[in-house]
């Protein structure tokens, strides 16, 4: 699946800076799989450049025998000058604590092709937990403790998730073992966007997302 037109259209007011994170590998131009390796990449769309940066390099440790390409983008559509990669999976990441941050993917959804919401965008909400609150879960995500002192309520990130029919993960970015966690999640989801899992379509996989609030990726 390429970027659609819909997506490339040259922004208002300048193009913004989008920096791309790569393993290291040959570089292959076949679209498709080969059954040696393959080349997926997965776009990460938030202001949170820092953390996104933080997530990018995360997915790039995990072992998998792939060539796998992070492309990271503050706002949707790209800018016309910058080379516009093949996109299996968009997630758009929303930090709690900005409301610039949940502004920026709103209007970024509106350039979105419609036949990416067939499984290839997901939403991920970031900045609700601190150190000094007990984890709740594997992302490391609590719905009491802060959330009250946060900018915007959970609840707002989640009716936009299910507007869009599409999946929402939970994570601290700031914490690297959730770092870690989310990361191996997006990979196997990445892994299953693309078409590289047997019997595993990316309808299959928003189906068992929005099913379950913990599904088992690693089953898939």
């Amino acid at each position: 699946m390429c970027f659609p037109g819909s997506l490339v259209r040259p922004p208002e007011g300048g193009s913004r800076e989008v920096r791309s994170a790569v393993r290291t590998g040959p570089e292959r131009l076949q679209p498709g799989p080969s059954p040696r390796a393959w080349r997926s990449p997965l776009s990460l769309v938030g202001t949170e450049d820092a953390l996104l940066q933080q997530l990018a390099d995360s997915m790039l440790k995990e072992d998998c025998a792939s060539e796998l390409k992070v492309h990271l983008a503050r706002s949707l559509p790209l800018p016309s000058n910058v080379n516009r990669p093949r996109i299996d999976l968009i997630v758009f990441v929303v930090n709690l604590h900005s409301k610039y941050s949940l502004r920026n993917v709103e209007e970024s959804l509106h350039h979105v092709d419609t036949t990416f919401f067939l499984g290839k965008v997901g939403f991920l909400i970031t900045g609700a937990a601190k150190a000094d609150i007990p984890a709740r879960g594997p992302h490391g995500f609590s719905a009491a403790g802060r959330e009250g002192h946060c900018s915007i309520h959970r609840n707002t990130v989640v009716r936009l998730a299910r507007t869009y029919r599409s999946p929402l993960l939970f994570c601290d970015l700031e914490v690297e073992g959730f770092r870690a966690t989310v990361a191996q999640r997006l990979v196997r989801m990445l892994q299953i966007c693309a078409g590289h899992v047997p019997g595993v379509s990316a309808l299959n996989l928003l189906s068992l997302l929005r099913s379950s609030e913990n599904p088992a990726l690693e089953d898939v």
